[in-house]
């Protein structure tokens, strides 16, 4: 009867389309899609692959768009710089990229792995159909696949891989201008690849894991890989938007006779929704892990309705209640929790971003060493000073001694100039008269300065003789004890 619920036979989830019995892998030849949605996908996959193959080359202020050094432990996202010292930002705008996901899914299923991600982007719309290409569609790739090694199958093989090889390359360079940046790149090309052993043995690895991943392992990716896929079921429910099947409208499924009079529904179990699905499942049989929303289903049903003329949409963008109850999309408290938890957490971001120094300091008393006796009763200690210059540009570094009277001098007999977005460490002495010294532990306070401007205010601690001419030997001697005794206490 029209309209009937779904069977109550779910054996299909105890199997799996591309493996068979005995745990041999079934190879799916999927069938060359063709609609509307089919058309969106090429249209935007063409934009991402344009934009990822060029952005490399993408510069802002002289800086990549994109940079995830890990090498170095630099990242560049949007212009934005954060180095080690930003790891809560960075940790936060992760976390925040995360929440979104999570929250997409809720709403909307698997759009991203149909529709954005790069894996699905080059397997379909470009190893894909050099496939479709060389060796046409799904039923000559299964004669050709089933057919004995002769010089056609061996020309197409090799014409194909040779092809999929150069194309992995390609995209290995691309990742690899991602991580040390495409000027680095060009210098390994430049000077020749044996010059720089580690990045032509990255770019090798990198392009061993493209090639077996589109020419070989394809849709277990998505299936037994990505934990992304992993994790769909723990985030869909039953008012996410999803590619389903209209059971109501389609059950019972049968060929279309027009002298049969008992009602039918309106699929006519063709299987092209099958033969088109880049994981070998059959939608119909409900949401599945395997599925990718990529909507070839939905081209292929709806192109089968206006043959029969039946209204499209049999296989649509719908969530369970929707099918079932004839419910809409609508925000529920789940919803919006997830929502309310990325504006908290992409607030606290933009707020940290906004205050957070664009150039930090770390003064440090140089550990293990005592005091320095100096001429005409002058005592120092050497300290060591780091900076992370978050600028665009290099900053001339100046310190001053506000607190005690006394004197800076560097070891090297340099001042401090910070490259643009580098760090910078010096060492220098302190320097005090003796008899400003009161106690063992007297705290400095320093000023950074940077072309006229205040970056910072440090303190420290300054370590040296206690030496008071008005008091009796023993008690100044007893005094000082004390004092290395509290001094010991606060190390």
């Amino acid at each position: 009867m029209k309209g009937a619920q779904p069977l109550a036979d779910e054996h299909f989830r105890d199997e799996l389309s591309n493996v068979d019995k005995e745990g041999k892998r079934l190879w799916i030849f999927a069938k060359k899609p063709n609609g509307r949605f089919y058309n969106y996908r090429t249209w935007l996959s063409w934009f991402f692959m344009i934009m990822l193959f060029a952005g490399p080359f993408m510069k802002w202020n002289g800086r990549p768009l994109l940079l995830l050094n890990v090498l170095e432990r630099k990242f560049i996202i949007l212009g934005m710089v954060f180095w080690p010292q930003d790891l809560n930002l960075f940790a936060l705008l992760m976390l925040s990229f995360i929440i979104f996901i999570v929250l997409f899914t809720v709403l909307f299923g698997r759009v991203w792995c149909g529709w954005a991600c790069p894996q699905t982007i080059f397997m379909e719309m470009l190893f894909r159909k050099i496939e479709y290409l060389i060796d046409g569609d799904y039923q000559q790739q299964k004669r050709l696949a089933d057919q004995d090694w002769n010089s056609e199958k061996i020309m197409k093989r090799t014409f194909k891989h040779v092809l999929f090889f150069v194309l992995s390359f390609a995209i290995a360079n691309t990742f690899l201008g991602y991580i040390i940046g495409i000027d680095e790149l060009k210098l390994t090309i430049t000077d020749g690849p044996f010059a720089h052993p580690g990045k032509l043995a990255s770019m090798l690895i990198f392009t061993g894991v493209f090639y077996g991943v589109f020419a070989h392992l394809r849709e277990l990716v998505c299936v037994f890989i990505c934990p992304y896929g992993r994790l769909q079921g723990l985030m869909l429910d039953k008012n996410s938007m999803v590619v389903a099947y209209d059971y109501v409208r389609g059950e019972p499924r049968g060929k279309l006779k027009k002298t049969e009079e008992a009602p039918k529904g309106d699929c006519i179990d063709c299987k092209l929704c099958v033969s088109v699905c880049p994981t070998g499942i059959d939608i119909r049989n409900g949401t599945q892990l395997e599925c990718i929303n990529c909507t070839a289903c939905i081209d292929a049903c709806d192109e089968v309705m206006v043959k029969i003329e039946k209204p499209k949409g049999l296989v649509r963008f719908a969530s369970v209640n929707n099918i079932k109850e004839g419910k809409k999309l609508g925000l529920n408290l789940r919803n919006g929790a997830y929502g309310v938890v990325l504006a908290a957490l992409f607030g606290v971001f933009l707020y940290l971003l906004i205050t957070r120094k664009l150039v930090e300091t770390t003064l440090l008393r140089t550990p293990g060493m005592l005091y320095q006796t100096q001429e005409e009763g002058k005592i120092s200690n050497l300290y060591s000073i780091e900076f992370v210059n978050k600028t665009f540009e290099e900053l001339p570094i100046e310190l001053k001694l506000i607190e005690p009277k006394g004197e800076i001098k560097f070891v090297d007999g340099k001042n401090i100039v910070v490259d643009k977005e580098s760090v910078g460490k010096s060492s220098f002495f302190l320097i005090l008269d003796a008899a400003s010294i009161k106690k063992i532990s007297t705290p400095v306070e320093i000023e950074v300065w940077s072309n006229g401007k205040l970056i910072e205010e440090m303190k420290s601690k300054f370590n040296g003789p206690v030496f008071n001419p008005n008091k009796p030997k023993e008690e100044d001697s007893a005094e000082q004890n004390e004092d290395s005794k509290e001094k010991k206490h606060e190390d």
